[in-house]
């Protein structure tokens, strides 16, 4: 983040210099949006700091959530670029203005463009490995720069081909309605995280390794619940065994639960098993041979367990 802050406002002052010397509305559109690249790279690297402190006595769950925070602040940022060069753009309809020294400008908006590849795909790479949610949205958003700075280019060209000024704003309008799109995106996906918004991939995942080591004495799990903290997941699932178990026993089956879902989710922080005596109609799947407290005949091998059925609380599953 911290490349991306410098590399950033390098190319923020490359577009600038690009926009005085052709006086093109698309290039100070895309020299606007870089503005945004800047402020937003260096929240997310405050955020990515914050995130990584240890929780404290006010915050148990650690600092995590800072991050989806980020991500939302700046998909609102590249809303608010729109509107900055939807601002700057319109009156340029009205107020045609011809343009200089295209040939260098383009050249440079090309150079930008390549530089904003190599670091939004860095960013992006970085951010998948690490589960870092900011760094990765901020990789995605210099890929949209990259676009929008590719639009620009073929918005002088055609104004450069044709000497049809007026392709010069309606490129600078084009490029706002595009990263519109893309704030919205973000914004939408740091209100998921913040809501807590279910990950049915994560639960899959959790939910294989529940059958794959499934004891006999496991008789159903449900109300399972996953909850995002920067690159750190917090489980928690109720577990049903036999009701004859003693406190020590249903410990250690729920202790057991938790280690093999730790060592096969390096992203999962936290394990939390609830453990519930079986009652009824559970007795008729348990499959316990002797247990002094069945009231009603075994009915046969019980199904895998299913991401849809164990979301839900025991309570919902029979709707």
């Amino acid at each position: 983040m911290i490349l991306a802050l410098l590399v950033g406002g390098l190319l923020m002052a490359v577009k600038f210099v690009a926009y005085y010397i052709t006086g093109s509305a698309a290039i100070l559109s895309d020299a606007l949006e870089s503005i945004i690249n800047v402020v937003a790279s260096g929240f997310v690297l405050y955020s990515i700091y914050l995130s990584h402190q240890p929780p404290d006595r006010t915050h148990p769950y650690g600092h995590g959530k800072i991050e989806y925070f980020a991500v939302g602040f700046e998909g609102a940022l590249i809303i608010l670029a729109a509107g900055a060069i939807l601002y700057k753009a319109i009156p340029a309809f009205f107020q045609v203005r011809m343009l200089s020294e295209l040939n260098f400008g383009i050249l440079l908006v090309l150079g930008t463009s390549v530089v904003n590849l190599a670091v939004g795909l860095f960013l992006i790479r970085t951010g998948r490995r690490t589960k870092s949610a900011p760094v990765e949205a901020d990789g995605k958003h210099l890929l949209t720069d990259v676009f929008t700075s590719l639009g620009v280019v073929f918005g002088l060209v055609l104004v450069r081909l044709t000497d049809w000024s007026w392709w010069d704003p309606i490129t600078a309008c084009a490029v706002a309605v595009n990263i519109v799109m893309t704030g919205w995106h973000l914004v939408k996906k740091s209100f998921g995280r913040l809501m807590d918004e279910a990950d049915p991939e994560l639960l899959e995942r959790i939910v294989e390794i529940l059958n794959e080591h499934r004891h006999p004495d496991w008789i159903d799990v449900h109300q399972l619940r996953s909850r995002h903290y920067g690159n750190k997941v917090h489980v928690d699932f109720h577990l049903v065994v036999p009701r004859s178990f003693g406190l020590l026993e249903a410990h250690l089956e729920a202790k057991e639960i938790e280690e093999k879902i730790l060592s096969s989710l390096v992203e999962v922080e936290e394990v939390i098993v609830h453990v519930d005596p079986c009652e009824d109609p559970l007795c008729s799947w348990c499959v316990r041979a002797k247990c002094q407290d069945r009231n009603s005949d075994f009915i046969g091998e019980v199904e895998p367990w299913q991401v849809e059925k164990v979301v839900m609380k025991w309570q919902q599953r029979g709707k």
